[in-house]
């Protein structure tokens, strides 16, 4: 039996495909939420970050293994891949900005917030000056969309209100952010992921030797490559085994494990939970 998937989409409900150019788009809660009784199914993008700003009313929202119910104004904002689900109250009102996985090339190094938020996501209250500086760039882009525009102004544009989000380590001191080779480590990752490919793979395909990337992990990361690797591998069986129907066995073959007791200890000394106690 096929593998039930977790919908992918390029705007929810609308059908994604490798031949699809990268964009931006935005809409306001109602346009689309409306339609739905006001709830957004879980779902994932493969190649786009949502920003999800709520001007009035309330949105719970899963993403991942995170719950959350918050009052406007609020935003949540949602990195590639993650699964995520909206439920708002009825005649909610705000805006839905998407954006091309491309547009972290606008980060400023490592050490820049937006590319921290981009590819981690957050979820925040807006203080009343960041709402309304929020709101009058979501409407600009708004207008910039509903006729023809300098793709770079609405970049620019969009640019502008997300660093506008107040960000929940605003007041931690950082180190700087991750190295961009480890950006590469995890875009190898995704590319391997049912693979098990071995650490001196990785290595080799980022030009350092196994040592190398070793202390990179330790330094950044605090844990080993086989470790980052495991994770990422531990937290798409997870989205799998709660947002879909599919069978431990399904999951592991979908993951690229010859056999679903290997697969249940692996999940279980990843994770500390065995795979049946996420139906739960």
């Amino acid at each position: 039996m096929p593998l039930a998937s977790i919908p992918a989409y390029a705007l929810y409900g609308e059908e994604d495909g490798p031949d699809r150019p990268a964009y931006a788009h935005i809409e306001t809660i109602a346009a689309r939420s409306s339609l739905h009784d006001w709830e957004i199914a879980p779902h994932r993008h493969h190649r786009s970050v949502q920003v999800l700003i709520v001007m009035t009313g309330e949105v719970e929202a899963a993403l991942d293994s995170t719950r959350l119910r918050l009052a406007a104004p609020c935003h949540v904002t949602v990195p590639v891949g993650a699964v995520h689900g909206f439920r708002f109250a009825p005649a909610s009102e705000g805006w839905v900005l998407t954006l091309d996985q491309a547009f972290a090339a606008r980060a400023r190094g490592p050490g820049d917030p937006l590319g921290r938020l981009l590819a981690g996501g957050g979820a925040t209250t807006l203080p009343e000056p960041e709402a309304r500086r929020i709101a009058l760039l979501a409407a600009e882009l708004l207008a910039l969309a509903g006729v023809p525009h300098d793709a770079a102004l609405f970049h620019a544009v969009a640019e502008a209100l997300l660093r506008s989000l107040p960000r929940e380590d605003a007041d931690s001191a950082e180190d700087g952010g991750e190295d961009g080779r480890l950006a590469r480590f995890r875009h190898l990752i995704e590319t391997h992921l049912n693979g098990h490919r071995p650490v001196r793979f990785y290595a080799a395909a980022l030009g350092m030797t196994e040592r190398t990337l070793g202390r990179l992990c330790l330094r950044q990361l605090g844990c080993t490559p086989l470790e980052v690797i495991h994770r990422r591998v531990a937290s798409e069986a997870q989205r799998l085994l709660r947002y879909t129907n599919a069978t431990v066995a399904q999951v592991a073959e979908e993951l690229g494990f010859a056999d679903a007791s290997y697969f249940s200890r692996f999940y279980l000394r990843t994770t500390g939970r065995r795979p049946s106690a996420e139906r739960s």
